[in-house]
């Protein structure tokens, strides 16, 4: 395991100095699952939602908090976007969320992609919290990441 980078010597919280780095291209890739009963998933794959196109709204609220993330997530890196691809997929006992955030920066964008997902998920949820309050979120999690000094991972 490596170090805490954003705490200090002393134990208390800062945010990395990666003035050093050098610019590299990174991406992450991130998955949130929403578990919900085969009717909920059927009127939310086949858009019969009174609430209107919730693919359109899962995605974009994505997007919206990758952008965002240092704005809701301390100590993180304002970073530069190149791009933010969101998929929304159909599984076994709800939907997936997929996002992948790519930029050419000093730090990683592991936080935009999960933070992308987290938001996403909970979009799906208010789409669907109608037809059914029981629907959860669950399996936040990273599943890749490639550039920067760390090199490349895979969950």
């Amino acid at each position: 395991m490596g170090e805490l980078t954003h705490l200090d010597e002393q134990g208390d919280a800062r945010m990395v100095d990666v003035s050093a780095k050098q610019p590299t291209a990174r991406k992450a890739v991130a998955r949130a699952v929403v578990v919900m009963p085969v009717a909920v998933a059927d009127a939310f794959f086949g858009g019969n939602l009174p609430k209107g196109d919730a693919h359109a709204v899962v995605r974009i609220a994505a997007i919206q908090a990758a952008k965002k993330t240092p704005d809701l997530v301390p100590l993180c890196h304002p970073l530069p976007l190149d791009a933010v691809d969101v998929a929304v997929e159909r599984t076994g006992d709800g939907a997936a969320i997929t996002a992948t955030v790519t930029t050419t920066a000093r730090t990683g964008v592991e936080m935009e992609a999960m933070t992308a997902v987290s938001v996403g998920a909970l979009a799906c949820y208010d789409m669907v919290k109608g037809l059914d309050k029981g629907v959860r979120i669950e399996r936040i999690e990273l599943l890749r990441k490639t550039g920067g000094a760390s090199g490349d991972w895979s969950a």
